[in-house]
């Protein structure tokens, strides 16, 4: 599938799962709740993982963008908390995808490469730990605190560990272009 069409797939499931969890509060509503909160998490996985298997950064980001994107339009505005927590992974990935240019180009991030120290701590297998892999570990360990929240059902816990998967391959993914981009 194109990156239009898996846009517009996230964007569908994040609003089928918004959808479900507003009927579901809703006294007669909770069949049609359960039915589109099913639905959004069908499309929302299938989605994750038609993108996870492109293997392309930029594919990955923008559809974990465009899903985040979504949950902040859909949070309800007393949840402050969430809301920053949205705002700040919507953040990184904006900078992950501006770092992506910049490994497009070898001469340029050769000389950003310089800038980063050799200590292992600001390394990712001995590439510069930058945008990319810092939105990639924070947004690893934001997936992986929610699905320690109690109550959480399994089908939603399978969504979370396929996105906590693409930041493993996007991260993967990256590194090559890191190496590519340092001719090693």
């Amino acid at each position: 599938m194109d990156l239009i069409g898996l846009l517009d797939r996230i964007v569908i499931g994040a609003e089928s799962i918004s959808e479900g969890r507003k009927n579901l509060a809703i006294n007669g509503s909770e069949h049609a709740g359960r039915l589109f909160y099913e639905e959004g998490i069908a499309i929302s996985f299938d989605t994750f993982k038609n993108a996870q298997s492109s293997v392309d950064p930029r594919i990955m980001i923008l559809i974990e963008l465009t899903f985040l994107q979504q949950e902040l339009q859909f949070c309800n505005e007393a949840d402050t908390i969430t809301q920053s927590s949205l705002t700040q992974a919507i953040q990184s990935f904006e900078d992950a995808l501006r770092c992506l240019k910049t490994v497009e180009d070898s001469m340029l991030y050769k000389g950003v490469e310089t800038s980063y120290p050799t200590a292992q701590k600001h390394r990712f297998h001995g590439f510069p730990r930058d945008a990319v892999h810092l939105a990639c570990d924070s947004h690893k360990t934001r997936l992986q605190n929610s699905q320690r929240t109690p109550g959480i059902n399994m089908i939603e816990k399978a969504v979370l560990t396929q996105r906590i998967s693409n930041m493993k391959t996007i991260q993967t993914a990256y590194t090559e272009k890191q190496k590519n981009a340092l001719g090693e």
